[in-house]
């Protein structure tokens, strides 16, 4: 009795119910932790040690790295109670999940041969194999006028190193500290002094209403856990009358991508894609349709102007 008083002790604080729940998606080690819960490394360390101690993570060395799982077989019965007792619809919890979908993505992506091997010049279309040069061209042909441009996950920047000549500002953000600094390094030239990049959650853009004249999110909607939230802030920074291009795969049945590069969703639809866009308070255009081993598709939407009913 007192090992299961113990382990209820230790699970009785509110951080340690958040990792508890996190690990039920798979193992993550501190630094990940820490990203997700926007807390410590000291802090969420002790933690750790104390579920550890009770028996409701397992404690796994991997080379330089350390990982926390939940136990498997018998061993793991109470943490899965717990975690199945933890309400679905938390809010705290929420935002817990879409993070980690986020981090668990970025692992997927930086672990690829693709980004070893290229770097700076790494991008999932052309690690999948896309026809990166036609889509690029759909997306130039849909830039409008000169103005100011923002690119919600921008990685590795080349959505900035493209529509640099055609825009007068341009910035480009994403949550990870890698991909900002390979963008930083190819976005370097005097061409590029109007660019920037800075680091920052799609779901919380550190950024004023109304702001951006054009707002493009390429292969992100597939890794985000809550894709209305992730459009319906793009819209929110664009300006009346501005305009959103989602570049997107289409609906497709390739499993195994969920498993390889974490992706969180199967392309999109038509319609899924369209039902985005208007709850989200937008106009969608027709889309351009650039065929591969994998379609790829580009949607436009417009932010209706306010004198507009």
């Amino acid at each position: 009795m007192e090992a299961l008083l113990a382990s209820l002790r230790a699970a009785a604080e509110p951080t340690r119910l958040r990792l508890l729940a996190l690990t039920a998606r798979g193992a993550f080690c501190v630094m990940e932790f820490t990203e997700i819960l926007g807390q410590s490394q000291p802090r969420l360390s002790r933690h750790l040690k104390l579920l550890c101690e009770c028996g409701l993570l397992d404690r796994m060395r991997e080379g330089t790295n350390v990982w926390f799982a939940l136990p498997t077989g018998p061993d793991g019965d109470l943490a899965r109670e717990l975690i199945a007792r933890l309400p679905g619809d938390d809010p705290t919890l929420e935002s817990d999940r879409r993070q980690a979908a986020r981090v668990l993505a970025e692992r997927a992506r930086e672990a690829s041969d693709s980004f070893r091997r290229k770097g700076a010049d790494w991008d999932e279309m052309r690690a999948l194999e896309l026809p990166a040069q036609a889509v690029e061209a759909a997306l130039l042909d849909l830039i409008p006028a000169p103005g100011h441009l923002l690119d919600i996950g921008t990685g590795t920047g080349r959505v900035l190193e493209l529509l640099a000549p055609r825009v007068r500002q341009a910035l480009g953000v994403d949550a990870s500290k890698a991909m900002l600094a390979l963008a930083r390094s190819r976005l370097s030239g005097e061409q590029f002094a109007h660019c920037a990049v800075r680091q920052a959650d799609m779901y919380r853009l550190p950024l004023a209403n109304a702001s951006f004249d054009t707002a493009v999110l390429q292969m992100v909607l597939h890794y985000a856990e809550d894709p209305p939230g992730v459009v319906a802030e793009a819209a929110r920074v664009l300006r009346p009358g501005g305009r959103m291009i989602v570049i997107e795969l289409a609906a497709h049945e390739k499993a195994d991508l969920g498993s390889r590069l974490a992706h969180r969703w199967p392309g999109f639809s038509d319609s899924a894609m369209r039902t985005l866009l208007t709850e989200a308070g937008m106009r969608p255009g027709d889309p351009v349709i650039v065929p591969g081993p994998l379609d790829v598709c580009l949607w436009p939407a417009q932010r209706p102007d306010l004198d507009t009913k």
